[in-house]
This record gives C-alpha cells, structure tokens and sequence, in this order.
C-alpha cells in the first residue's frame, strides 16, 4: 500500500523532458511543461562573459558538436554550437529546429516558466566545483530576483528552490536570501549525517535513487527529522512505487509524463 502523503507527490522534468528530446533545450522544457510536469529541473554553469547557461557537464563535449568548459566560453561561443542532434537525429526531423539544438540561458528559462499560463517550480541546481566560485549564485539571486522569485509568495509554495551537492554553496544561497529553499544532493550518505542530519539551515534532502534502493531506512530518518526528501533521477515503474511507497514530496524524473500517469494523475 502506498505511504500516505498530504499532498501528490510532486513530479519535477529532469533537465526538461530529457527521455524525448535533447537535455536543457528549450524543446525539452516546453515538452515538460506540456506533459504537466509540477517543476522543472535544471543544471546551471557560469560562461566567462557572465551569463548562466544550462549544461550539466563541465565540458561541453557530450552534449553538443564543440569542445571546452563552459567557463572558459563566451554566450556566443556556445550560441555557435549544436546542442541537440546528437540525440535520435535520424528519428527527429526537425533536429534543426533552433528550440532543439541551440544553448539555453537560465534568463530565457526563467521567462518560459513566467509565460506558462499555470503555476510551474524550478529546481535550480548550482554545479561545484567551479572557477567562478560565489558568482555563480550571485548572478543566479540577481535573476530570481529580477523575476521577483527571491521572496515568498503571498500565497501557495516558494515558485523555485536551489539545489547542489556543495553545502557551501547552499549556505551561499541562504545567507543571500534566507527565504529560498535549499535541497542537498547526495551521491551517498555522508557519515556524519547518517542519523538525518543536514547541512545547517537546510530542510530537504535530496538522495540520489540508489541510496533510495539499497538504504530505505535511511529516508524514514531523514522524515522523522523533519525533512522533506525530493529523489533523483528516477524513471523505472519500481522505483517510482518504492519513493510512492516511501512517501517522498518529489520524484525527479527525465520521464515526467509516464510518472504522472503511473501516480494516476
């Protein structure tokens, strides 16, 4: 039987929609936002002219046709670059289409989400280690904030919550804008948080779906300490039973579509 929850279980799009078209591309969030997922999830790097850019990687190697760290690139180097053939070209006739294959800036995130005509989070998640170390979330509070996203809402959840496996970076965050939501990632238990602790000021935990499988107990301490707990990156039937069952606040998934339909909503 699944875990009782007070509310649905919150279905955040991993890098867009990124199971049907190519990672932080504009297609893929559209796709996300079109499939009803709650929130958005993406990865943001610093370029050397200053602007925050989507890539997971440090390097822009796997994901487009160029070579190079993202912060030792211009916007405009990157505009130069093809972000999105390199996934399913041959079953994707439109793999040309700017949407699909051109870099995306968080800016140009951010006003997608503000024109989506019904309310939609973002999951924003801060890459470490970087050249640009404290920048990277200047910039990134300078933008919530010019989207009037860096204090609570009158009513209903905070739109958007920073995310990293760095503490120092989320204490960054916090002492900038107390407000904000901060999730910790993690690849494996820490040892000194192995009773449900997190870093200082933090309230949501973020454990990678391995941790989910193989410590299950470890996500009931994580609950009885008040945290909330959000699980990437979860795609398998399974798995997405066993957070159901866990009783998790969010999923975050490159499948939001066939989440949605497998938690019946």
């Amino acid at each position: 039987m699944t875990h009782a929850t007070p509310h649905p279980i919150q279905v955040v799009a991993h890098r867009g929609a990124s199971e049907d078209a190519p990672e932080h591309t504009l297609t893929a969030y559209r796709k996300a936002i079109g499939d009803g997922a709650d929130a958005l999830e993406c990865d943001i790097r610093l370029t050397a002219d200053g602007h925050l850019v989507l890539v997971h990687d440090r390097r822009v190697n796997r994901t487009s046709n160029g070579r190079g760290a993202v912060s030792a690139l211009e916007l405009a180097d990157l505009a130069a670059l093809d972000f999105g053939s390199w996934k399913d070209r041959e079953e994707s006739p439109d793999w040309d289409d700017p949407e699909r294959t051109s870099v995306l800036t968080l800016e140009r995130l951010l006003e997608l989400v503000s024109d989506a005509g019904r309310p939609v989070q973002l999951a924003i998640e801060t890459k470490h280690p970087t050249r640009w170390a404290g920048q990277v979330e200047e910039r990134l509070l300078f933008l919530l904030k010019r989207f009037g996203l860096d204090s609570p809402p009158a009513e209903g959840p905070y739109p958007v919550r920073v995310m990293s496996f760095s503490a120092r970076s989320l204490h960054r965050v916090r002492a900038a804008a107390p407000t904000i939501p901060t999730v910790y990632l993690m690849q494996f238990i820490p040892p000194r948080m192995r009773g449900g602790r997190l870093p200082a000021g933090v309230h949501i935990a973020g454990p990678g779906m391995r941790i989910v499988r193989n410590h299950p107990g470890y996500i009931r301490k994580l609950q009885s300490a008040g945290h909330s707990v959000h699980v990437w990156t979860v795609n398998d039937p399974e798995d997405v039973q066993l957070c159901a069952d866990l009783g998790v606040e969010a999923i975050i998934t490159n499948r939001p579509r066939q989440v949605l339909s497998q938690l019946g909503r």
